[in-house]
């Protein structure tokens, strides 16, 4: 016997008994009776078993809700920032803090992309994207990169520009001053995208967050420049513009890896040996199989497969993969939506996919 168990339902709602916990899968053949019953309750069995409940729902519209609100606030606060550096660059005609300006806005300006990712991946699937709008976030990262590297390309011009024609750097106090200023509002954005990234699964805002850390330190490096200004080195405004420029890179680099991790549906390996212990423990579960996850958005996914004894019933078999999955959907964080393959273990020797084999890649 092999039967694979999927079913969506909604947290809180009444639940048929066999499934031998409290949540709700919208039976249609509910309170049916006799051989009605018993026969709706073999062809449900049969059926592939998924969860995906109208709490994750909500968690994963909440999510999105909080990472919006984080975009704008961060956005005000790095478009305050970049104005406040504009304005003493013209003033003082630094090269480093020019870099450093447009890499700020940049980063304000990635806010964008990922708002309207957001915004898309609250719409409901449909018949053509069956999985929803989730992977909005994954192209929102390939913008986020391209910003990145727009803005290193731009700084290392200028840095190669002024290091060729040395200038004198005016107002070399205020330079310094919007330094500081770069440096508390990249720091405060910073801490706030990361954190809040964390929370609800988002790696884009994630990088987001690593990315403006990373500005905030080089805000600080323009301070090695306007203190080579004032010793006499006008040659260090440029210098620190190209290590700004190489900072940049690296953060290009590290943003380029997140998202290339994310399109290629890669995972903490941490989540599947936690999606492994916790469907081991479930009763009536003699091995556990393979075991997948993907993000979509900001929300886990899992394909997991179980082994159960072979002369279980179908719907006892049923029960102990709606248990797995009600267990996956509590247990392991931010898993929106869980589909539990049963296969029965033995007898020895038995090939219950030998019609598969030649389907299936080496």
């Amino acid at each position: 016997m092999s039967d694979q168990h999927r079913h969506a339902g909604d947290h809180g709602n009444g639940h048929d008994p066999d499934h031998g916990h409290g949540h709700g899968h919208g039976h249609s053949g509910e309170g049916r009776r006799g051989l009605r019953a018993v026969l709706g309750k073999i062809t449900h069995a049969l059926a592939p078993h998924s969860h995906d409940t109208s709490d994750k729902t909500d968690s994963a519209l909440e999510g999105s809700d909080r990472g919006m609100r984080v975009l704008a606030i961060s956005f005000a606060v790095l478009m305050v920032t970049a104005a406040v550096q504009a304005v003493i660059v013209v003033a003082s005609g630094s090269v480093a803090l020019l870099g450093d300006t447009l890499h700020n806005l940049a980063d304000a300006l990635t806010a964008v992309p990922l708002a309207i990712a957001f915004s898309l991946g609250r719409r409901a699937a449909t018949r053509r994207f069956t999985y929803g709008y989730g992977r909005a976030e994954d192209l929102a990262g390939i913008v986020i990169v391209l910003l990145i590297a727009a803005s290193a390309a731009l700084a290392g011009y200028e840095a190669v520009r002024r290091l060729l024609d040395p200038q004198e750097i005016q107002a070399v106090g205020w330079v310094a001053g919007a330094a500081v200023v770069g440096f508390a509002g990249n720091e405060w954005v910073a801490r706030y995208r990361i954190k809040v990234g964390k929370e609800i699964g988002s790696a884009a805002l994630v990088a987001d967050g690593l990315h403006a850390r990373t500005d905030g330190f080089t805000s600080l490096a323009v301070l090695l420049g306007a203190g080579g200004a004032a010793l006499g080195f006008p040659i260090a405004d440029p210098v620190v513009g190209l290590l700004i420029t190489f900072a940049i890179c690296f953060v290009l680099r590290d943003a380029a890896r997140e998202i290339y991790h994310r399109l290629m549906d890669a995972v903490d390996p941490a989540l599947v040996d936690d999606a492994e212990r916790i469907l081991a423990t479930v009763q009536g579960v003699r091995r556990v199989g393979s075991v997948r996850l993907r993000w979509i958005g900001h929300a886990l996914h899992a394909e997991v497969e179980i082994l159960v004894s072979h002369d279980m019933s179908v719907v006892t078999a049923h029960k102990v993969a709606v248990e797995a999955e009600h267990r996956l959907m509590h247990e392991l964080p931010r898993l929106r939506a869980a589909t539990v393959h049963t296969d029965p273990d033995g007898p020895a020797g038995a090939d219950h996919h030998a019609t598969l084999t030649s389907h299936r890649t080496p």
